[in-house]
């Protein structure tokens, strides 16, 4: 039996700092917990992959051995980003999949992504194998049977699966950004076979991170491609998170498009494709995304933010396509539903070649809106979901506009603003919106006031001159 500290087992996967919260003790549990829960379920073998964090090696051995201790065979497909991990677990005959991975987190976390069965393992699903590891409650095995190990290199098929939606004629000139995380190598084979002109950043994979972080979120993590954009006159340029589930983009002006800006011009030709269908975007995604979804003729609807929440709306309201602000994008025809972000590029370039416009084009056309990225707010774990109740109870005393999908979202004259709490960091998160960067200040006026008789401070934030 095994202890795992309650704190790294987060709403939709493990993270915690290595040395600190996670070892490969916890691995080893997770593992040996894990192929209990394949085996109750009927399965048998499992497919696991690692990100390129100097502690996923030691991390992914350990995990290995508790799975073959608890009696699956483990197909290893070794370094690469999460969603080549995603696409094992659909297409080589397993019952489940890990990745070690912290996403986007500081280099010094590490953890675990879990899938079963072709769909997220999360939540309750989390806390039951920390109990399986508390209590030892681990499926007996057969003397004599040893579970197998093989290692698979996924990469070629994978890239040739990417190919497959890519438009032959599309021959666009753009920078990509690896951040020198786990999809690097799959970006150096995925452009040797596009058309076009391609400028590649950071493909090495490094640990480290020496360049950047790389989080497409965070606007300053993108200044490398800003430049590389502006002195090569690209076509625009693509950004990727650590384990490569996240894009983000410029322009050819080096303007920033967040997922939800990118899922509005992608939500165009999945409806003429799929008429009148429901298309879901987080809840923080801009009101602009909710109202282009209608235009086109769909259906918008407004998730929790989250992978896996998003990926169960998606299931619920059978929708073709999904995405959230931070640049997860789902799509149902291509990797199940899972959030791909070398694939989302692959589509993006298809969508823009359809149309006939650049991105610039595009982001030229969109409102004049202004809005603040994701804001972090650095809080106490066991303090985040009692701010954002303390919160609510005081907007409701008020009588204010309140959608309660996942946190808090409030509307005003001037725009709008959500509060949540984060779901991988210990950090509640802020997005507003308004028409002007002078409104914008008033929206943030009123967040940090009721935020601040909870202790919590906001710091000015000044709309970068690109928005």
């Amino acid at each position: 039996m095994h202890r795992i500290d309650p704190a790294i087992i987060r709403e939709y996967d493990i993270r915690g700092t290595v040395g600190r919260s996670l070892g490969p003790a916890d691995a080893q549990a997770i593992g040996r917990s894990f192929a209990t829960i394949v085996r109750r379920a009927g399965g048998q073998a499992v497919a696991v992959g690692r990100d390129g964090r100097l502690s996923s090696p030691s991390l992914e051995a350990a995990l290995v051995d508790g799975l073959v201790a608890g009696g699956v065979d483990v197909l290893r497909i070794g370094l690469g980003p999460s969603p080549m991990l995603y696409y094992a677990e659909r297409e080589c005959a397993v019952d489940g999949g890990i990745h070690v991975t912290a996403s986007h987190n500081p280099r010094e976390d590490n953890g675990f992504k879990l899938v079963l069965q072709g769909r997220p393992f999360f939540d309750g699903d989390l806390q039951r194998l920390a109990a399986i590891a508390a209590a030892g409650d681990w499926e007996p095995v057969e003397e004599g049977r040893g579970a197998s190990v093989t290692d698979l290199d996924v990469t070629d098929a994978y890239v040739a699966r990417l190919l497959r939606d890519a438009p032959p004629e599309a021959a666009f000139r753009i920078g990509w950004d690896c951040g020198n995380g786990a999809l690097g190598p799959v970006v150096e084979a995925l452009t040797q076979l596009l058309p076009g002109e391609h400028h590649l950043l950071f493909t090495q994979v490094d640990g480290q991170f020496p360049h950047h972080h790389p989080d497409p979120t965070v606007e300053a993590n993108l200044a490398h491609l800003r430049a590389l954009v502006a002195d090569k006159r690209l076509d625009f340029g693509l950004a990727f998170d650590g384990d490569g589930d996240r894009i983000g983009a410029v322009d050819a002006r080096g303007r920033v498009l967040w997922g939800d800006q990118l899922l509005a011009i992608l939500a165009e030709p999945v409806l003429a494709a799929h008429p009148g269908a429901p298309i879901v975007a987080d809840v923080k995604a801009s009101g602009y995304v909710f109202d282009r979804i209608a235009a086109l003729g769909g259906r918008p609807v407004m998730a929790r933010t989250g992978h896996a929440a998003i990926k169960t709306r998606m299931r619920e309201v059978a929708a073709p396509l999904a995405g959230e602000l931070s640049g997860h994008i789902f799509f149902a025809d291509g990797f199940y539903g899972h959030d791909d972000a070398a694939y989302a590029a692959v589509r993006l370039l298809a969508a823009l070649h359809a149309s006939g416009r650049t991105l610039t084009e595009w982001r030229d056309a969109m409102p004049p809106l202004v809005a603040t990225p994701d804001l972090r707010l650095p809080v106490a774990a066991e303090r985040k979901a009692a701010t954002v109740a303390e919160v609510a109870e005081r907007l409701a005393v008020a009588g204010a506009v309140v959608d309660r999908t996942d946190g808090v979202r409030v509307t005003t004259a001037e725009g709008w603003w959500l509060l949540r709490a984060s779901n991988t960091e210990s950090a509640l998160t802020v997005r507003a919106e308004a028409g002007t960067g002078a409104a914008l200040g008033r929206v943030l006026d009123a967040v940090r006031a009721v935020l601040g008789e909870s202790g919590v401070a906001l710091p000015p934030y000044v709309p970068s001159p690109q928005a």
